[in-house]
Parts: structure tokens; C-alpha cells; sequence
């Protein structure tokens, strides 16, 4: 894509209000703008990494068999009253009332809306297990939104939900998405830690959250230096320097950004909601669910934070906006602008995503944005463009080396 045409506005500074690196980076990037506290908007090439992550989400979780679905985000009091939560929930809950006093809420999460619609459904334990999810937008009213994405009233994400017919099928879907969570956040680029948790306001018996270590994280991890042991301290009540509850080991605690949970919700839902079916005597027995958070938004923001310097963002291949960035020098030099242009067409007839810039700007302004917005590879067009030779960089690496044009496909 022509650089001239992609909507990125960047800035030499960032928001007064912006606290953490993600936050400024992320907002002199032009990868997102605030509208309002906790709400933002996802510029193009904010939204380009969201679809990515997206696609890795979708390609991972249908492997395992789950099956994607929209529920809607307006979802009435009534269904909240079953479950019991519509007191319970809190302010966080974004409330509102129709034209004719019908109480609505804006869904934080979709428990209840789901599971009406698999009860309506499933009659017989013939249909199970059943394993759903959909990728929303979805509303708390956070009394202190912070840290840009971190803690937003608005925000992206993926939540799925399964249906089992005894214990063991839900402990099957439990290590089943554990294991895509792991892949998912591996090909984002994302060093995660899984640590046992409460399981708060959604309930249910056993919880886990997928963290992302990080000293702007709001959650802090208690970990074993000896064994796999890990903990959100909330939920094991430890401190640095005690002893582990399951080794001889010590005790360290770090910083985490949540980007996933997991949660085995029993019968909490399926009880209140009457959400039954035949079992094989029979008898009308009570679905068995698990569910399973991971935060987009939230992943986009954690990214930025183990992945950028001081120069700008470094984006994870899999998930960056474009592959490759051209930056030829001057274009009014007839050596440069073909080069440019035939590696581009070039690139782009190999199904490589390609950015170039054609901007009428000077080089020290081309590459302040290209650090900003963190393309992993670069090929800056410059002097040796008569000797079919351009500069190209991976970011990742931090390599930078002078090559024939004809090699960057091999070396991408």
C-alpha cells in the first residue's frame, strides 16, 4: 500500500494524560485515539494488527473444534435476574432503560446470553459437548480507566464457552484451550505465564490467567524459582520470600498484565437458568460449562509493551500491520523511484504485505514514522540504488546490512 494513502497520524509528542510506554507509543503511532476516558479508537493500522490477532484467535480455535457465533451486546435484565447477577455484578455493570422502562445492560461478558441460547437447543446429552465463542466489543463502567488499553470502559474480545456432559469432558476442553492459549499468544509474540486465580465475578469452581510479565501490570504474580508454581497474589495470599506451598522453593512475585482467563463454571449457570438436559438414564441433568476470556485490546497493548525501544514500536511478525516498509531517500531520483516500485510490485505479487513510502517528505521525517510504526523489516532506497543495492533492516533483529534488491525476498 502507497503510505500516502493510509490514514496514519503520528505525533512528535504524546497525550499529557498518556502514563505508560504502550499508551504513548501506541497513540504517537497512530495506532489508536482517544475519544473519551476508557474509549478509543483503533486507526487503520491499530485495527490492521486487531484483524491479526483475530485470525491467529480463529485458526487456533477451530482447530480444537469450537465454533464462532455473535451474540449481542444489548442483553435484558431478565436473563441477568436468572443467573442472579444483575445485583450482584456491581456499578462496572453498564446499565440502561428503553423507551417503555425495560432495563438493558451493555454485556462485560456473555455467560447468561449463551447459555439461554444452548438450553433452548440441547435436549439430549446426544448434543453435547458443544464448544462456542465469538470476538465483541464489550462495556464495563471502570471508575478509573488507566494505561490506554489496560483498563478500558470499551474493549475487544474473544469469549468462549463449552458444554459438557460430565467433569471429565470440561477438564478435556479446559487443557484443550489452555493449549490453544498458548499457541495463540506464542505466534502474537507474547511470553505469557499461566497462574492459578480467583475466580471473581464470573464464578465457578477453578479459574487460570494467562499474564503477561510487565512492570505496568495491575495484577501481581506470586512464582516458584523451583517449580512451575504460580499464583495471582489475590488468590494465594503469599509474599517474596515465602516458601512455596508445593516445593521447597522460594517465593518471588513480578507484575503481570492479564490477557486471558479460563474458568470451570460447573453448573453455576446452567442451575440458575435451568439450562438441562436428557442425561443417558433419562433424567433432566444440569449442562456442566467452562468459559474462556481473552483480551484483544488488551493483547494489542501488551505487544507494545514487550515489543518497542525507545525509537518506537517493533511489531512480532505474525501480527504487524504490513511486513516490509520501502523507504526510498528522494523520489525525484530516477535510480531510486524505479528500484523502489519494482521491489515493491514485486513484494506484492508474492503475496508479501508491503507499505512504501511515497510521501513528498524529507528522510529524517520518513524514518522517525517507520520507527514509530514498527514494520519488522525495512528496505530504505537510497544512493546505491544505481547498483541495484538497498539497505535493508530486520527490526527484530536489529540487523541492518546492504543488499543486492533481488536477495530481500530470501531474506524475509
Amino acid at each position: 500500500m502507497k503510505q500516502s494513502l493510509l490514514f496514519v497520524p503520528t505525533l512528535k509528542e504524546a497525550p499529557k494524560d498518556a502514563d505508560v510506554k504502550s499508551h504513548k507509543l501506541m497513540s504517537r503511532a497512530g495506532i489508536i485515539k482517544q475519544v473519551a476516558a476508557g474509549i478509543y479508537t483503533y486507526l487503520p493500522l491499530g485495527y490492521k494488527v486487531i484483524k491479526k490477532i483475530e485470525e491467529i484467535i480463529r485458526q487456533e480455535l477451530d482447530k480444537i473444534g469450537a465454533s464462532e457465533l455473535l451474540m449481542p451486546a444489548l442483553q435484558p435484565k431478565d436473563l441477568w435476574d436468572e443467573s442472579g447477577r444483575w445485583d450482584k455484578y456491581g456499578p462496572e455493570l453498564m446499565r440502561l432503560t428503553d423507551r417503555k422502562d425495560r432495563d438493558f445492560c451493555l454485556g462485560p461478558t456473555h455467560e447468561e446470553v449463551i447459555t439461554q441460547v444452548v438450553r433452548d437447543y440441547v435436549s439430549s446429552y446426544k448434543k453435547l459437548p458443544l464448544a462456542l465463542y465469538q470476538i465483541q466489543t464489550k462495556f464495563r463502567d471502570e471508575m478509573r480507566p488507566r494505561f490506554g488499553l489496560m483498563r478500558g470502559r470499551e474493549f475487544i474480545m474473544k469469549d468462549a464457552y463449552t458444554f459438557s456432559e460430565t467433569e471429565e469432558d470440561l477438564e478435556r476442553w479446559y487443557k484443550l484451550f489452555t493449549k490453544a492459549y498458548i499457541d495463540i499468544f506464542k505466534r502474537c509474540g507474547l511470553d505469557t505465564k499461566i497462574v492459578s486465580s480467583d475466580v471473581g465475578q464470573i464464578g465457578g469452581d477453578e479459574a487460570d490467567e494467562f499474564m503477561v510479565m510487565s512492570e505496568v501490570g495491575e495484577d501481581t504474580i506470586t512464582y516458584c524459582d523451583k517449580c512451575d508454581y504460580a499464583a495471582n497474589q489475590e488468590h494465594s495470599l503469599l509474599n517474596s520470600g515465602d516458601k512455596c506451598p508445593v516445593c521447597d522453593g522460594t517465593i518471588h512475585t513480578a507484575k503481570g498484565i492479564e490477557v486471558g482467563n479460563i474458568f470451570k463454571l460447573g453448573t453455576k449457570y446452567s442451575e440458575s437458568m435451568n439450562g438441562k438436559f436428557a442425561g443417558r438414564d433419562g433424567k433432566p441433568q444440569p449442562m456442566i460449562m467452562g468459559c474462556y476470556g481473552l483480551g484483544i485490546s488488551r493483547t494489542l497493548m501488551a505487544s507494545v509493551e514487550q515489543h518497542s525501544n525507545e525509537d518506537g514500536i517493533v511489531w512480532p511478525k505474525e501480527i504487524a500491520p504490513f511486513k516490509v516498509h520501502i523507504v526510498p531517500i528522494n523520489l525525484k531520483d530516477e535510480d531510486q523511484y524505479k528500484l523502489a516500485y519494482e521491489i515493491y510490485e514485486s513484494l506484492k505479487s508474492s503475496g508479501i504485505e508491503v507499505l512504501i513510502d511515497d510521501r513528498a517528505e524529507r528522510a529524517g521525517s520518513k524514518f522517525k514514522d517507520a520507527d514509530l510504526i514498527g514494520i519488522p523489516f525495512r528496505v530504505v532506497v537510497g544512493k546505491d540504488a544505481k547498483d541495484l543495492k538497498v539497505e535493508f533492516t530486520d527490526r527484530l533483529k536489529g540487523e541492518k546490512e546492504l543488499v543486492l534488491a533481488s536477495e530481500i525476498l530470501t531474506l524475509i
